[in-house]
């Protein structure tokens, strides 16, 4: 199986780490590791780095991301959603123009406080370790960004609706839509959630885990699956270098910025390149190092040409 991106519709029920060891066994692949975590009940876009692509991990960017989410007013839980136990309900109805008329407070940056069921630190413990024990304590609010969300849909008589989310990374959709509940002067809970977008890949590069297993039992391969490691910098500009610049590059040396294509402009202590061989192919990332006798560029990170 070669290096790169498995893009995985991740099921409902099973965690981010059942969904690498099942591609594991899949793809016959030794290496393998994910790009942040999802909730067990959530469903949507996983991307699985498999070989070389695994030392991406690090330096994949903290990327938006996209969700679909239904909701449930009048309830509340201890872990926000549909999972945990309930500890109050309302007999408030809530009409739709209540709650789009409350969204707008929950758009750009807002500040949230973490879940207890949630895999945040605090005193070195995790807090749903603490959960688990039943134990509560204090969170601080975090900084996050709420660049849409829109009610797509809403059945008044059951209480229960659809948010589109689109936010930066850390945002905690059960959190979302306990706030907005809160609101509204009821609960709310978060009863089904599915992931559209992360790392700049959607739902249409995405295959199904079952349709994985299908194709690998009726003797198919996932190769034709996987996406190039670079898909996951393509935010980052590329920059060409000649055979023997290729060469030391891929055997971990440094080159001259003075020698490649880069504009003096654009030689900003820190800046990461894509760097590709004659050829167009993609040999790894390399970082503008002005400090020094003369300016460089640093290896950041090789996926091919060196050694494993």
């Amino acid at each position: 199986m070669k290096d790169g991106v498995l893009i995985v519709d991740k099921p409902q029920g099973c965690t981010s780490f059942d969904v690498v060891a099942a591609v594991r066994r899949l793809c016959g692949q030794r290496k393998v590791g994910h790009t942040g975590t999802l909730d067990p009940m959530a469903t949507g876009v996983l991307p699985i780095l498999l070989g070389r692509a695994t030392r991406a991990a690090s330096l994949i960017p903290d990327t938006d991301k996209a969700y679909r989410a239904r909701f449930r007013l009048g309830v509340a839980t201890d872990t926000q959603d549909c999972t945990g136990t309930v500890y109050r309900q309302w007999d408030k109805t809530v009409s739709r123009a209540e709650i789009e008329a409350v969204i707008p407070q929950f758009l750009g940056e807002i500040r949230q406080v973490p879940p207890m069921y949630s895999a945040v630190r605090k005193d070195g413990k995790r807090l749903y370790e603490l959960a688990r024990q039943g134990v509560t304590v204090e969170r601080e609010a975090r900084p996050v960004t709420i660049y849409r969300c829109a009610l797509e849909g809403y059945d008044e008589e059951n209480q229960e609706g659809i948010l589109s989310v689109s936010c930066s990374k850390g945002t905690y959709i059960r959190t979302l839509c306990a706030d907005l509940g809160e609101a509204l002067g009821t609960g709310a809970i978060l009863t089904a959630l599915r992931r559209t977008a992360a790392c700049g890949f959607s739902l249409e590069n995405a295959l199904p885990l079952e349709e994985a297993r299908r194709i690998v039992a009726g003797g198919g391969s996932l190769e034709p699956y996987v996406l190039p490691v670079e898909r996951l910098f393509s935010h980052l500009e590329a920059v060409s270098v000649s055979a023997p610049q290729a060469r030391r590059f891929g055997n971990g040396g440094s080159l001259a910025l003075s020698r490649t294509g880069i504009s003096r402009d654009k030689w900003e202590e820190g800046r990461a390149f894509r760097v590709l061989d004659p050829e167009g192919r993609f040999l790894g990332l390399g970082q503008a190092a002005l400090g020094g006798e003369e300016p460089s560029l640093k290896i950041l990170r090789v996926f091919k040409g060196g050694e494993e």
